[in-house]
């Protein structure tokens, strides 16, 4: 009976500390990436975590917010969940704790392309999820040899930078939290024991299948190969999408901001990724989590006990 009643008491004790969070993401593939290790970490702290997304790959604040007024005006428009939901129905489906939103990544870096489109993504979880917390993600710079930025005549400093005013403006202004993932990846690119260095280009291009360039040290999933529609093996690349590194720092940075507890003891560590990678990543995510708290605080409201 004395050890029946024990282990009650410790289940008791385990279900009364967890907490529950009911979290949906309005966004694109840079919010999809927090879905691969989010519930995995919640899990191993002995946390509940309902997550569920409205987002679409390469979707803007601007089309989110046209897909808003076009399904008002028809009934039939389901653009999220696979076709079968609005944002409406998205917003009103569970009693969300927290809405978090963010910019399409190519679109973050330049100030103008926030409003009115933000304002009016804003207003619509207002009217249908009043009780939920608007959060904003912070999201990242590209890797260093994306071929985008000769293009835009930035760097990805510069992409960084531009990037992270503009999130803290709109987080200021709204006086919103802000979820810093784009800091904590800048920050494991710049304080990592191994950093990432690019192959020059024109030997990129001299590679022959199977051989691929050296890329310890990122965060991003780089270059790999595919078939064509000939069958012949073509070099290709995604330099912006976290690889699994990233994915596990972003969902450790989601984790500690989102439920406010230490990640640097979480147990669960990916496949692919070594031990003590993983807990440089918590580390630097827990880092990254603190400051911004800090930050934040000189903004938000002062909550008041009753």
């Amino acid at each position: 009976m004395k050890t029946l009643l024990a282990v009650w008491l410790t289940l008791a004790a385990v279900w009364i500390s967890a907490a529950e969070l009911k979290v949906l993401t309005i966004g694109n593939s840079f919010a999809d990436s927090v879905f691969e290790m989010f519930p995995q970490i919640a899990a191993a702290q002995g946390d509940r975590l309902v997550l569920a997304r409205a987002n679409l790959g390469g979707c803007s604040l601007e089309r989110h917010a046209a897909l808003i007024k076009q399904c008002e005006k028809d009934p039939a428009c389901k653009p999220y969940d696979g076709g079968k939901a609005s944002l409406k129905d998205m917003l009103t489906r569970e009693r969300w704790d927290i809405v978090t939103v963010q910019q399409v990544s190519h679109e973050s870096w330049k100030a103008e392309s926030f409003h009115p489109y933000l304002d009016e993504i804003v207003a619509s979880i207002r009217k249908y999820a009043p009780q939920a917390e608007i959060v904003i993600q912070q999201t990242w710079a590209y890797r260093v040899d994306a071929p985008h930025f000769p293009g835009w005549k930035i760097d990805q400093a510069i992409m960084y930078r531009r990037a992270a005013d503009n999130y803290r403006r709109e987080a200021r202004q709204y006086r919103f939290r802000l979820i810093p993932t784009g800091d904590a990846v800048q920050l494991v690119r710049r304080t990592q024991p191994v950093k990432y260095t690019p192959l020059p280009a024109a030997e990129v291009a001299k590679l022959t299948y199977p051989q691929l360039p050296n890329q310890a040290g990122s965060l991003i999933n780089g270059y790999r190969w595919g078939k064509d529609k000939t069958g012949t093996y073509k070099l290709g690349g995604d330099l912006i999408h976290l690889n699994r590194r990233g994915q596990y720092l972003q969902s450790c940075v989601w984790y500690a901001f989102l439920f406010g507890k230490d990640v640097t003891g979480c147990g669960f560590v990916p496949k692919g990724v070594a031990p003590a990678d993983a807990a440089f990543l918590r580390s630097a995510a827990q880092q990254t989590v603190n400051e911004a708290r800090a930050e934040q605080a000189k903004y938000l409201p002062v909550k008041t006990g009753k």
